[in-house]
């Protein structure tokens, strides 16, 4: 590649179109609940109308959310990010739409044993069809798919981090492009509580089943599936049964992995990872940075 396509390509990553001072006002077009019944909590797919303005984005960016009102110094809300879930195109492939996964955010206080309320997940949660939306950006570079579409992708998620995952399946097996056919591996990892808590499950199944060549899926479920020790299933037990093949799959210069989800679930796949590479006399830190340093490994938790 020259460096005056390199730069051209640089350039086409939409960063900042909207800022937290001058954000676009969207609008609510459809919140729907991902949950099916007896699943924990409560998830959300909404899909914000973008017509009006010149936000673009592309798969693995997040955009920022502002919460109306004040926070308890009087000063107006910060920004929320969260990653999309739509393909550049939009659900409705007319580049009008981007899409969230929401978890609506609910814990008791540790000391006062209050229920406090995620300020900004609440808001998005409740929206209703034709509410207004503040929202900027889009942000991030970290987690965009590669150019190449014979790469092989690995996707690592638990629960809403299953988002630009989403995007990204969409665009490789649901959308019809002239510039980008996937030919590649895409093999996605799930880790959610129970079967019912599975995010986009009648898609994700579907998906598989009609492009079974190229695409793999595993789910973990915790509180339905044990592992290997009769202990809690989690994303990197599931992992671990394919060890061999996930490690020559890694060895691959084409090969990109993927990490979205809660902060938490590094530590373990870690432990995979070193485990596993250690096996072929690998030390999987420096494999990592050495990935890391080529674009092939991305993380993105909160």
């Amino acid at each position: 590649m020259d460096q005056t396509t390199e730069k051209k390509e640089k350039k086409d990553i939409p960063v900042n179109i909207y800022r937290p001072n001058s954000p676009f006002v969207g609008k609510c077009i459809s919140n729907e609940s991902l949950l099916r019944p007896g699943a924990p909590g409560d998830t959300r797919h909404v899909k914000f109308d973008i017509s009006g303005g010149d936000l673009r984005y592309l798969e693995g960016q997040s955009i920022g959310v502002i919460p109306p009102g004040e926070d308890k110094n009087g000063k107006p809300h910060k920004i929320r990010l969260y990653s999309i879930a739509s393909t550049r195109h939009g659900d409705d492939i007319d580049d009008k739409t981007v899409s969230l996964s929401v978890r609506r955010l609910e814990y008791k206080h540790p000391e006062t044993g209050e229920t406090v309320y995620g300020v900004c997940s609440n808001f998005i949660c409740d929206l209703k069809p034709g509410d207004d939306v503040q929202i900027t950006g889009p942000v991030g570079k970290e987690m965009l798919l590669p150019e190449d579409p014979d790469a092989n992708i690995i996707m690592i998620a638990t629960g809403t981090g299953i988002a630009p995952f989403r995007a990204f399946l969409w665009r490789m097996f649901k959308e019809k492009h002239d510039d980008y056919k996937f030919n590649g591996l895409a093999w996605l990892f799930f880790g959610v509580a129970t079967d019912s808590s599975i995010l986009y499950k009648a898609d994700l199944d579907w998906l598989q089943y009609k492009n079974e060549r190229n695409f793999r899926l595993d789910y973990a479920l915790s509180r339905e599936q044990k592992n290997a020790k009769g202990e809690k299933m989690y994303v990197q037990h599931r992992m671990a049964q394919y060890a061999d093949e996930l490690w020559e799959l890694l060895q691959k210069p084409n090969t990109h992995g993927y990490i979205c989800g809660l902060k938490g679930m590094e530590s373990g796949i870690d432990e995979f990872m070193i485990d596993t590479a250690a096996k072929s006399g690998v030390h999987w830190k420096d494999y990592e940075k050495q990935m890391k340093k080529e674009g092939r490994w991305h993380i993105e938790t909160y």
